[in-house]
């Protein structure tokens, strides 16, 4: 366990507690925790990257995050809504519903946000999404040409988009749950 801690500085101890349980060592991660802190080495070294929490919170007047969410009118209808929020400022900007989602639908969606942002005099620079078919490459395109990156959130990882992830739930629960909603 030293040797592993030793050739791997920037390992921390739950990590080389994970280690050991791939070659069938049983021990306690606390165990690993105290054995490392009497031996001399820092258990949880000091990182050198920026955390996902620490880029979010350091960046939030320039980062916008979106998302589609699903609703059903009275009549059955599934719609799709689009939806932005802006970190810093926690705005809203609903970008339209619609029933079958197509490119262009979306690429109008993404130049009128564009739009809007640059009457609001917004500083974007980021727009976290997650990898649905539904955006086209010109959404890219389009978002790109007003200098604002696209950041593809990863497979199976809410929490890089968790305050957009928090509002759509927010939404269902307190809003589409309680509201029969008749058409767009």
């Amino acid at each position: 366990m030293l040797r592993l801690a030793r050739e791997n500085p920037s390992w921390g101890y739950r990590r080389i507690h994970g280690e050991l349980l791939v070659l069938g060592v049983k021990v306690a991660a606390c165990t690993v925790w105290e054995i490392l802190r009497q031996a001399g080495i820092d258990p949880a070294p000091d990182r050198s990257s920026t955390t996902w929490a620490s880029f979010l919170h350091s960046q939030a007047g320039a980062l916008l995050a979106c998302d589609f969410f699903e609703t059903v009118t009275l009549d059955r209808t599934r719609q799709c809504v689009l939806a932005v929020i802006e970190h810093a400022t926690r705005r809203i900007r609903i970008l339209g519903a619609t029933p079958h989602p197509t490119a262009s639908w979306v690429t109008q969606a993404a130049r009128n946000l564009v739009m809007d942002l640059e009457d609001a005099d917004s500083r974007a620079r980021f727009l976290i999404r997650d990898r649905d078919g539904k955006y086209p490459g010109l959404f890219d395109t389009v978002l790109k040409d007003a200098g604002i990156k696209t950041v593809l959130r990863g497979v199976q990882m809410p929490r890089m988009s968790s305050i957009m992830e928090r509002w759509v739930q927010t939404c269902r629960q307190e809003l589409l749950e309680r509201t029969l909603i008749w058409n767009l």
